[in-house]
């Protein structure tokens, strides 16, 4: 009797456990919902930093357990953010595949988001003053549907005209170029002013908005003596990159920029952010947010590391000797 009791109980036992597990190998068994993520780039489809990009970006998603294909799906758009009438196409393209979430680069185009849309979460990247762009209210609590990574501190503006000055002892004048349209012109205007004027260095702040306008300004820049460039961050002079590097070695002037694609370009030096690292964290943001958290309440990340490249060819191209304090500095030299 105590045996037939014992059996009974063991097969209830083992046919409710059996019961438990039927949903949870249902559920096992029913594929992940696909969650749409858009992308949108200020560059050419066929820039090589495109696919840099896209690729550092989805790799970060990897690590934290999104794949494409499995449970997310990329909608990557490119257009350079000069080109206002693309860009805003490609927004109100992407927007209309209603993504769980949207990643921009850049000023101008995040913008564009901006406008038509204050609903959808959207993840900027490599945006200079996201509080004076109207983007957050603070760092801390964003307060609407933008969050992200900023890309350089004001003052870092400062250091770009100190390190050209460092590197070349002869400039006495120098160009700012921007476009005031796709970067945070007032945002670094300001302090590159002031460390130029405690350098004795002539500043002239040179807009442009396409190359015609980039060769113009370096042209007629390059008839004046002892003098150099300065390239904030702008997605107009990134994109056309190879033009600015051709000019500068044709007309001989030191050039300090903010990307380091510049200097393997053959420019001369760079001081900046790790753009690679950075769309590799805007991974972290979209993880979040597709896991239930508010742009309105991830703080704004600002950039924790810069670094420094020089090309030495191109130094002595130039008739520049390197200060022994630079060289040892540079994170990356290229020869």
């Amino acid at each position: 009797m105590q045996s037939s009791q014992l059996k009974r109980r063991e097969f209830i036992t083992l046919l409710g456990g059996a019961a438990a597990a039927w949903p949870l190998v249902a559920r096992a068994q029913q594929p992940a919902r696909m969650r749409r993520i858009g992308v949108l780039l200020p560059l050419a489809s066929d820039d090589p930093e495109s696919s840099i990009r896209v690729t550092a970006f989805q790799q970060g998603l990897e690590k934290l357990g999104w794949s494409e294909g499995r449970n997310i799906q990329l909608d990557v758009r490119f257009a350079p953010a000069a080109n206002e009438q693309q860009v805003q196409i490609l927004v109100k393209e992407l927007l209309a595949l209603s993504p769980d979430v949207v990643v921009v680069q850049s000023t101008a185009p995040t913008a564009a988001f901006q406008r038509e849309s204050r609903n959808i979460p959207i993840v900027f990247v490599l945006v200079g003053d996201p509080i004076g762009a109207g983007f957050i209210a603070n760092l801390a609590r964003p307060g609407g549907n933008l969050t992200g990574l900023t890309l350089y501190e004001s003052s870092v503006a400062g250091k770009w005209v100190a390190m050209l000055k460092e590197i070349a002892p002869r400039v006495t004048r120098a160009a700012f170029i921007i476009n005031p349209k796709t970067s945070s012109f007032a945002h670094f205007a300001h302090d590159a002013e002031t460390m130029a004027q405690s350098l004795a260095i002539e500043l002239i702040l040179s807009t442009i908005e396409n190359a015609s306008d980039i060769g113009r300004v370096i042209e007629s820049f390059a008839s004046l003596p002892n003098g150099g460039l300065v390239l904030p961050p702008d997605a107009t002079t990134t994109a056309h990159r190879e033009l600015v590097v051709a000019l500068t070695a044709r007309y001989r002037l030191p050039a300090m920029y903010a990307w380091r694609q510049f200097v393997t370009a053959g420019g001369l030096m760079s001081y900046g952010v790790d753009v690679v690292e950075q769309f590799r964290q805007t991974a972290s943001y979209v993880d979040r947010i597709l896991r239930g958290s508010q742009p309105a309440e991830l703080p704004v990340q600002a950039p924790a590391k810069y670094e420094t490249v020089l090309n030495l060819k191109t130094a002595k191209a130039l008739g520049l000797t390197v200060p022994p304090g630079l060289l040892v500095a540079a994170d990356e030299v290229i020869e």
